[in-house]
């Protein structure tokens, strides 16, 4: 299976959620999302306040901006794995394809 290109600009990147939603640690490097800022989102799913450890989670707004950007990760996932990520990841996001600062096309969840 194809391997596909995820940005993380937040708990996805902590190893315990990583551990948690693929059963593993994710491979990585450092990249941005340009045209967008973060706010943080109340999560009031217990079961992702009980795997990521937090209350608060930030999400990524587009500003109309493009001298604006969110750094994060461009993590290596599988096709089936981006399955697990759209499951823990709450209807407050939905899952865009974009291309980051470093011209990889990757999905990344925003603001729903």
């Amino acid at each position: 299976m194809t391997d596909v290109w995820l940005f993380s600009y937040g708990t996805l990147q902590q190893e315990d959620v990583q551990l948690a939603t693929f059963g593993r640690r994710l491979d990585g490097r450092p990249d941005a999302l340009p045209g967008y800022t973060t706010s943080l989102l109340e999560i009031r799913d217990p079961e992702v306040v009980k795997t990521s450890g937090k209350t608060h989670h930030l999400i990524a707004l587009p500003s109309g901006r493009t001298e604006d950007e969110v750094p994060g990760v461009a993590l290596t996932i599988t096709a089936a794995e981006l399955a697990a990520a759209d499951t823990y990841e709450v209807s407050d996001y939905k899952r865009i394809a974009v291309r980051l600062k470093s011209g990889l096309e990757a999905f990344v969840y925003v603001g729903a």
